[in-house]
């Protein structure tokens, strides 16, 4: 209840939207001024409470309801008031009333809070009420950037899981602590003596935690070392990934799903997210599907699926792939309506030195080199001269795949590098989620209830409620990195994953929204610019075994803040 309704100004000082402390000196003030009767004494305590900073507070906000309504909500004419019984002092009555209801009743900044609508729009209470999901299973927080007027706040304080739009966390701190320019740099020493274009020894590969380090990348680099004269290698290739802590080879994936793409685990030495892009292409006349993989390996087979008829539908479920070793099978066929297709995999049969390995022998070999040794991997050792470095793509650059496009192995993978540390300790997920807590609490940001488990949002474990999320987006507007951040969300109706989104609706391309959703969780949380031209941040998450039907929901919510964000 706002605090001009309560009745007496003891009540209205103790409201609790200021310190107690300072409501209590002002009554203590007023009640020696009515002792004291003294004009000269009312005016110098009017001066105080002028100039002091809970006056200015009070005064910087322009919704108060109107000073006499609530110098109006005490009664002052009980004839046991002394200042009544002396008819001089009843000309400062009204001064007195002017003077409660300056300090006392104009409302401060928090009062917004009582102007909140703590409904939710009718269009997404609709939403919920079709898909049937309960108003207590979804947290909304809609508030505008600059001023933090908060317009809607529905559960917004719980703590809900909140799927891919934790990586705006991830992104963001990513953005403050290392810098949008920051750089991985993949170094490669050799160990021995090179002799003409013959390596006698070792050729060392040090992983920097390059979240974005693709095939061709590699390739490039393999292109340098073939330039500084190296064509065979007489040693061992050898891999140093100790960069960051190492997880099991047999960690068993999110949710059963081995070969999906977002499964892969996070390393030092991450190659193309080690994913498995097969192309397949129905040729009339073929018994089988012609294809090629991305990217080539050494001593890889694919046997391609025959050719089938009927309607194209999902590829995962119409092909079966199996993968078993260095080996892909398939156990259904392929539509020739399906034209030419490409079907994503995690080749979790591999593990991350053996997906190296692989990718590395094809494309050395493609280029003239040869090797003779074995793959191991160990820690660079003294012994070893560096003779080269790849540097990636900026952090600006490589927040936009994972952010546009929810790459989950890429958020990993960002996150240890914040506490990553060349020859120091491996990084860890939990060290790293600590520094990101500590970052928000240094930030000003309440984290309360918060769960960072490893930055992706792919987990059972990671919380966060929509205030806090609301509050980061805030602050990432306010900072220097914000047109970094803003480029790395997808874009209502054009980009990313909400490319196919509101294209028909009039926030198409108003909209710069981070997705998120698993199986009984659907969120969304970005910023929206408004038919006026304000921008407004919107956070929203559903918790329930119906959140899939909330899509729709989502585009009306984005729209309604659209409409109604003025």
């Amino acid at each position: 209840m706002p605090a001009w309704r309560s009745y007496g100004v003891a009540k209205c000082l103790a409201h609790g939207r200021y310190q107690r402390c300072e409501g209590q000196r002002l009554l203590n003030l007023f009640a020696a001024k009515k002792r004291n009767h003294g004009a000269a004494e009312w005016m110098s305590m009017h001066e105080t409470t002028q100039s002091s900073p809970l006056r200015q507070t009070l005064a910087s906000d322009s919704r108060a309801r109107g000073i006499i309504g609530c110098a109006s909500s005490h009664d002052y004419k009980s004839s046991s008031d002394p200042m009544l019984k002396h008819p001089r002092h009843f000309y400062y009555v009204p001064m007195l009333l002017w003077g409660l209801a300056l300090i006392v009743c104009v409302p401060s900044q928090a009062t917004n809070d009582a102007k909140v609508n703590h409904n939710l729009p009718p269009v997404f209470a609709q939403a919920l009420k079709k898909a049937g999901v309960p108003e207590n299973a979804v947290a909304v927080d809609i508030r505008r950037v600059l001023s933090g007027e908060t317009l809607v706040a529905h559960n917004n304080q719980a703590i809900f899981r909140p799927a891919s739009i934790m990586k705006l966390v991830t992104t963001q701190a990513a953005l403050e602590l290392l810098g949008p320019t920051h750089r991985w740099i993949t170094r490669v020493y050799t160990d021995g003596v090179q002799r003409g274009d013959v390596l006698q020894g070792d050729l060392i590969v040090e992983g920097s935690g390059d979240p974005r380090f693709a095939y061709e990348d590699l390739w490039r680099l393999l292109r340098q070392l073939r330039a500084t004269g190296i064509r065979e290698i007489r040693g061992a290739l050898v891999i140093d990934r100790s960069l960051f802590q190492r997880l099991p080879d047999d960690t068993p994936s999110f949710d059963g799903q081995a070969n999906r793409a977002y499964n892969a685990l996070p390393d030092a030495l991450l190659l193309d997210a080690k994913a498995l892009q097969v192309k397949l292409t129905a040729e009339t006349g073929n018994a089988r599907a012609q294809f090629s993989i991305e990217p080539p390996m050494a001593d890889f087979v694919v046997e391609p699926p025959a050719l089938g008829q009927g309607e194209c539908g999902d590829l995962r479920t119409i092909l079966k792939p199996e993968l078993n070793g260095r080996t892909l099978r398939f156990g259904g066929s392929y539509p020739v309506s399906c034209g030419q297709k490409v079907l994503s995999l995690h080749l979790h049969t591999l593990n991350h030195v053996q997906y190296f390995d692989a990718v590395f022998r094809l494309l050395w070999s493609e280029i003239g080199g040869t090797i003779n040794g074995p793959t191991r991997e160990s820690r660079v050792p003294a012994s070893a001269k560096e003779i080269l470095q790849w540097q990636s793509v900026t952090l600006s650059q490589s927040i936009r795949d994972i952010n546009k496009y929810s790459n989950n192995v890429m958020a990993r993978n960002l996150l240890l590098s914040l506490v990553a540390e060349r020859a120091g300790i491996p990084a860890t997920a939990t060290a790293a989620s600590t520094k990101v807590l500590g970052w928000l609490s240094s930030s000003g940001i309440d984290a309360t209830g918060m769960v960072l488990e490893n930055g992706s949002g792919l987990s059972k474990e990671e919380r966060i409620s929509t205030l806090t999320l609301a509050r980061l987006l805030q602050r990432a507007w306010q900072t220097s990195t914000m047109p970094e951040f803003m480029a790395s969300l997808p874009l209502a109706g054009v980009d990313g994953t909400m490319s196919r989104r509101l294209s028909d609706r009039a926030v198409k391309a108003n909209a710069h929204i981070k997705t998120g959703s698993l199986v009984d969780v659907m969120s969304i949380a970005g910023y929206v610019t408004t038919k006026s031209g304000k921008r407004v941040v919107v956070v929203c998450m559903v918790n329930h075994p119906n959140a899939g039907a909330m899509r729709q929901g989502f585009d009306q919510l984005l729209q309604w803040a659209y409409d109604n964000g003025d």
